[in-house]
């Protein structure tokens, strides 16, 4: 049975509930090296995500808009969800990073222990 948009259902509904899902959710695109990257900065703080590529969903374009939608006028990915709250795309995960408050939403999710 082909997939369609009323058996998906909303793009931004699918996201809100695919984010609530696991402590920290990436939207990424497998070839986007600003999506590996944030991959690879979890990674090796010791933190699994849980990684949606958009390009391998049949309903990626529209969740990408969606996505575009909610940051304004950031690029769509990679964009990152830390116990179901939107953090943001690359600049705002880093400056989290740089800033100091990432290790503690990590800990308040429960995707980091230590």
């Amino acid at each position: 049975m082909p997939t369609t948009r009323a058996t998906i259902g909303d793009p931004l509904e699918r996201i809100e509930r695919l984010a609530s899902e696991n402590a920290v959710v990436i939207f990424s695109i497998s070839t986007c090296c600003m999506c590996h990257a944030i991959k690879r900065l979890f990674c090796g703080m010791g933190v699994n995500p849980t990684v949606y590529e958009l390009d391998e969903d049949p309903i990626g374009k529209d969740m990408e808009k969606a996505l575009m939608r909610l940051l304004g006028n950031s690029p769509a990915v990679p964009v990152v969800f830390i116990g179901g709250k939107l953090v943001g795309a690359m600049d705002r995960v880093m400056a989290s990073h740089i800033n100091g408050t990432l290790v503690p939403l990590l800990k308040e999710a429960g995707a980091l222990w230590l």
